[in-house]
């Protein structure tokens, strides 16, 4: 395991992955923040972006996930830099062939590498068998479960092999929903069976391929049970453990998506999600609000051997993750 001595503040703030702030995410990562997320305002020139990412490193306690959402088409976080060339989303590049979705995520990766990037929130495993879906459509690779195995596995692979950790999203699979989470809670009313058949089977296979990371939607799976988000839902981390046998890192998604900050205030959805099983959360800024609330949990930590065998436990997934894709041996090149 890796040699610095954790207390339990630092192991708290290996559960978060947040947004650039220039007063608050150095000192996060000071603390021993877990990662930083980055979005297309903070890529403004590629000089200055890999200026960024060094200096955020220097100041990291434990070596941190540097992430991005990078698919191509309609998520791309880096168009300041790249002059008006795009890549395919995951639909259009699939439909030109494997070879070419195999070309196009090697140089994303590779891309993304000389940037400093090492964590890449992507492929989508979404299966987008709703034509009227607001926020997956040409994200997923098809509308076909199978198809969206294949394509993702190529992706995932590709990652792998140019030291990009890859991240699928967003379970129980969010293809069939008419709402977009992130201005209001989806309901997704199918039978846990049909889900198995369409939604979660590419989970569940990619899952037995070792997937380093899967990211839980804020949406409710009426499968599930409990009318809250799948992300704070108890019911849905244990079927990810105990039916999906996965024993690698959950991560939410973006914690200020209104599904989430609709319904609940920061404090008591993380909660919800630290009790609830999620090891990793993503908030898109450091803000005082964020900071602060961390810091009210470490307080409740203190009193609280439930919540801190939670803590111990998501710390050692994560580290785990960091040891086993090199990020605690190479934190400085």
């Amino acid at each position: 395991m890796y040699d610095i001595i954790m207390d339990l503040k630092s192991k708290l703030y290996q559960m978060f992955i947040l947004g650039v702030d220039d007063k608050n995410t150095y000192k996060a990562l000071e603390q021993g923040l877990s990662g930083v997320i980055f979005f297309t305002k903070d890529i403004i020139s590629i000089q200055r972006f890999k200026f960024l990412i060094r200096d955020l490193k220097l100041h990291s306690k434990i070596p941190p996930f540097l992430s991005i959402d990078q698919e191509g088409g309609r998520v791309e976080r880096t168009e300041n830099i790249h002059n008006g060339k795009k890549y395919l989303s995951a639909k259009y590049a699939f439909a030109k062939g494997l070879n070419y979705l195999e070309k196009q995520t090697d140089e994303i990766s590779k891309e993304l590498k000389d940037y400093g990037i090492n964590l890449n929130f992507a492929p989508c495993t979404d299966v987008n068998s709703n034509p009227n879906n607001p926020i997956i459509g040409e994200r997923a690779f098809s509308d076909n479960t199978d198809e969206v195995i294949k394509g993702a596995g190529i992706v995932i692979n590709t990652y792998r092999k140019n030291g990009i950790i890859p991240c699928i999203k967003h379970f129980p699979g969010h293809g069939d929903t008419e709402k977009d989470s992130h201005l209001e809670l989806p309901v997704l009313n199918q039978s846990l069976e049909d889900m198995e058949k369409i939604h979660i089977k590419p989970f569940k296979e990619l899952i037995k391929k070792d997937i380093e990371m899967v990211m839980v939607a804020h949406l409710q799976a009426k499968c599930f049970g409990k009318e809250i988000p799948t992300s704070l839902n108890k019911n849905c981390i244990d079927y990810i453990r105990n039916k999906l046998n996965y024993d690698g890192v959950l991560i939410s998604d973006d914690m200020y998506m209104k599904a989430i900050t609709n319904n609940y205030g920061f404090e008591k959805a993380c909660l919800m999600g630290i009790n609830a099983g999620l090891n990793l959360f993503i908030y898109r800024d450091a803000s005082d609000e964020v900071i602060e609330m961390i810091d009210n949990i470490y307080q409740k930590a203190l009193k609280d051997i439930n919540l801190q065998e939670k803590i111990e436990t998501s710390c050692e997934k994560i580290i785990k993750l960091k040891e086993k894709t090199n990020l605690l041996k190479n934190h400085i090149d």
